[in-house]
């Protein structure tokens, strides 16, 4: 019972503490003072192998004595000795500990009542013991008396939660509070360059285009925001929310916000941080050369924690996915690259730099091509169906190059 309190979650203890069961209140007794808890088992413990080795001995000579012969009586000391030690080691260590180590949280609840029956015999003598170590450490040692440490750790939690998941069946819907509680356990050591929207893959404006190329794009994106960029992508200056445009501005300098930029081995949280200092909803990400990789947005950390956040825009249904009659695919540009060839077995090139369809051809390429244009890769033959000098919207896959 010792190795099981140290062993056991103590997440799994505190919840099994408040259910309303008679084990659950036993369970609460016993271990609501672990360091009497652990005594009281100490004693017991001792007790037991103070009457064993008393009674061992004679049981070990008199079956000696009845099996064997022994001739002196050193042989017959050391028989007993190594028969003793023999099962003890065994009956009362190795086996016990190890099962009591693997199934730690089954079988304290299932001993708890026997346990708290003799925590209850050995409460004097155990509360004697904790005076007298405690008077040598404190009185005559002069150390400073334990700590109360907490009732559990963050492993103990996370590894709590981890149940919850493996124990669910596959059709068994996870309770969203569980889920957001491993979202959060893991949030701490998500960086940004794990979540960024890569550059590839930005729809943008260039500082000096006209307001009307932004308000389109607004449109053909669905986008709250849209980039700015100076001369080229990796140079982005700003970003525009959709609510300037209702000031009439005549340049998109006059309504454009100013970005933070973060490098990508910043940790999401930090980001947070200094998003919601700076009141921004923006940051561009930089790579080890300091030169632009990305965009993170307070929405993409946000759904770190809380699963995709979805609006009346992020119709997934909208995104197409056709199989033509020629045997070639008419896929959504912004469809996920490893999604495709898991799916459809299409055997694209996946890359960090990129996650969608668009992505891929904008990385290929170095820019994003006109609407007709095609674009190879491998076997595969990517024809742009529908798309501007913004972004890509439709992409026809060719399985086979055309002639």
């Amino acid at each position: 019972m010792e190795i099981a309190y140290v062993s056991a979650n103590k997440v799994y203890l505190s919840v099994e503490k408040r259910q309303n069961s008679f084990i659950s209140k036993i369970l609460t007794r016993l271990i609501q003072d672990p360091a009497r808890f652990i005594t009281a088992m100490l004693v017991g413990n001792s007790v037991a192998l103070v009457i064993y080795g008393y009674y061992m001995g004679s049981v070990v000579l008199y079956l000696l004595s009845q099996y064997v012969v022994i001739v002196h009586d050193a042989w017959l000391v050391v028989c007993q000795i190594v028969v003793s030690t023999f099962i003890i080691l065994v009956t009362a260590e190795f086996l016990p500990k190890v099962f009591f180590q693997l199934y730690a949280n089954k079988l304290i609840k299932l001993f708890a009542v026997p346990a708290y029956l003799f925590y209850l015999i050995f409460y004097p003598f155990s509360k004697g013991v904790m005076a007298v170590s405690n008077f040598i450490l404190v009185q005559l040692l002069r150390t400073k008396d334990d700590e109360q440490k907490a009732f559990f750790t963050r492993g103990e939690l996370d590894s709590y939660v981890s149940e919850q998941f493996t124990s669910s069946n596959d059709q068994e819907v996870i309770d969203s509070e569980i889920q957001i509680f491993k979202n959060a356990l893991e949030f701490s050591a998500v960086l940004c360059c794990d979540i960024m929207t890569p550059k590839t893959e930005i729809a943008a404006v260039e500082v000096n285009d006209t307001v009307s190329e932004l308000r389109q794009l607004f449109i053909d994106t669905d986008y709250s925001k849209i980039v700015v960029y100076k001369g080229d992508i990796s140079n982005i200056a700003g970003y525009v929310h959709s609510f300037e445009l209702f000031k009439q501005p005549n340049a998109i300098a006059e309504i454009m916000i100013g970005i933070e930029h973060v490098p990508g081995t910043m940790y999401i949280k930090e980001v947070l941080s200094l998003l919601t200092r700076k009141r921004k909803s923006m940051a561009v990400v930089l790579n080890e050369q300091g030169k632009t990789a990305g965009i993170v947005t307070i929405e993409d950390i946000i759904e770190e924690l809380f699963g995709e956040i979805e609006d009346e825009h992020d119709d997934e249904a909208s995104l197409t996915e056709e199989l033509l009659n020629d045997g070639s695919y008419l896929f959504s540009a912004r469809l996920d690259v490893a999604y495709l060839n898991q799916k459809y077995g299409l055997q694209l090139p996946e890359d960090a730099s990129y996650s969608t369809l668009g992505g891929l051809i904008v990385h290929g390429v170095g820019n994003i091509p006109a609407q007709g244009a095609r674009v190879k890769f491998g076997l595969h033959t990517l024809v742009i169906e529908r798309g501007s000098a913004k972004f890509i919207e439709l992409v026809k896959v060719v399985t086979q190059p055309f002639e």
